[in-house]
């Protein structure tokens, strides 16, 4: 069924009463059972755990649950709708780590916005997880709370907007390159959007080697010297656009070899038609992508959506449940950049038996996905010297 035969009492029925629930792993159908998993046998885990904490990992859930985090300021196209209003979103999160990657989950909203709030609240709480996911919350505090969290907790810490994007942003430029025989290498990339997943994006295509990469915001192409510009922003002007751009959109696509759209600007085709021969157009805003794919195929020799109902969905389920299953499974303290790399490298991998221009990227229903992201990752995890001793 496509996403426009979805009606609304689908999706309304699809969320009543929630999408998740506690399930035993142990069934209690006798007193025998009953002494084992709460009193009196449980006293003697919690008196071990008391005497050596390394043991919650093997006696409790904790080392295998990650707590997906938002204060509901950026959820999805909506906005600022608040800590409730963003828990069906989360609660669809855990779901997703649940089926693709086997990992139990916990949605938690938090009525603050305040990022040192936010902080003590999670560190609180470690006791009680074994990694964070943030989710849905909006820039530039989410590049503040995630620095902060990393910091005050041993235990992976992702913002999934931020790097769930990035990671299979690249994965996709890389499988199109391969379709079309280019090397990142000696590309020109524009990014439009200079908010989470803009500025991951940045970061990570110049880690990969890309030849330059331009951001773009509201006001234009982010450079060293331009006024009104946040910390983010500063850093970005100082790293990129090394040819010295100026100028909006049409200054920065022409001759470009890449377009990456993260924001909600709408792209005219005579601007697709200044870029340089077998362009590549990453329209990803949703619902309403930048450009028409049909339009954007036009002049691009590889066009990919963040929807469903076009080919080539970039779609951060290809990344952040084997991400974290990685993680957890090396026993990572934290997810670094070469993670993160590995990741892109490993979901590019899976679709490299069958790559064509409509095929850039695995389906997010592959199972070989979220397994060769996870192996890929707990690698990584280990060649840094991030897992636990």
């Amino acid at each position: 069924m496509s996403q426009a035969q979805v009606s609304d009492d689908d999706i309304f029925g699809g969320h009543e009463g929630g999408k998740l629930s506690v399930s035993a792993t142990r069934p209690i159908t006798q007193a025998r059972d009953l002494s084992i998993a709460y009193t009196p046998g449980v006293a003697k885990v919690s008196r071990a755990i008391a005497e050596d904490v390394t043991l919650a990992k093997r006696y409790t859930w904790t080392d295998r649950l990650v707590a997906v985090v938002s204060d509901g300021t950026a959820v999805l196209g909506l906005g600022d709708i608040g800590a409730r209003a963003s828990l069906p979103v989360m609660e669809g999160k855990s779901v997703l780590f649940k089926t693709f990657a086997g990992l139990d989950s916990i949605p938690l909203v938090l009525d603050t916005t305040d990022v040192d709030e936010i902080v003590e609240t999670l560190v609180r709480l470690r006791p009680s997880f074994g990694a964070v996911n943030l989710e849905d919350v909006s820039a530039p505090r989410c590049f503040e709370l995630e620095e902060k969290l990393k910091a005050a907790l041993d235990c992976p810490v992702m913002h999934d907007d931020q790097h769930g994007t990035a990671i299979v942003v690249l994965a996709a430029l890389r499988g199109a390159n391969m379709v079309l025989d280019k090397s990142i290498a000696e590309q020109r990339v524009v990014i439009s959007g200079a908010g989470a997943a803009g500025v991951a994006c940045a970061k990570i295509l110049q880690a990969a080697g890309a030849g330059d990469v331009t951001v773009l915001d509201s006001k234009g192409i982010i450079h060293s010297g331009r006024d009104n510009l946040n910390p983010v922003k500063e850093q970005l002007a100082l790293t990129t656009n090394t040819t010295g751009l100026r100028g909006g959109l049409a200054d920065a696509l022409s001759g470009a070899d890449v377009f990456i759209g993260l924001s909600s600007a709408t792209i005219d085709e005579s601007l697709l038609a200044s870029m340089a021969p077998d362009s590549i157009v990453f329209a990803l805003s949703n619902p309403d992508p930048e450009v028409h794919p049909d339009i954007a195929a036009k002049y691009a020799s590889v066009v990919a959506t963040g929807r469903s109902d076009f080919p080539n969905q970039i779609n951060n389920v290809l990344a952040f449940p084997g991400v974290f299953r990685g993680a957890l499974d090396a026993g990572a303290r934290a997810i670094t950049e070469n993670m993160k790399l590995a990741a892109a490298e490993a979901i590019a991998s899976v679709a490299a038996d069958h790559l064509a221009p409509d095929h850039i990227v695995p389906s997010p229903l592959d199972p070989r996905v979220a397994v060769e992201v996870a192996n890929a990752v707990a690698k990584a995890a280990a060649e840094d010297g991030v897992t636990a001793d």
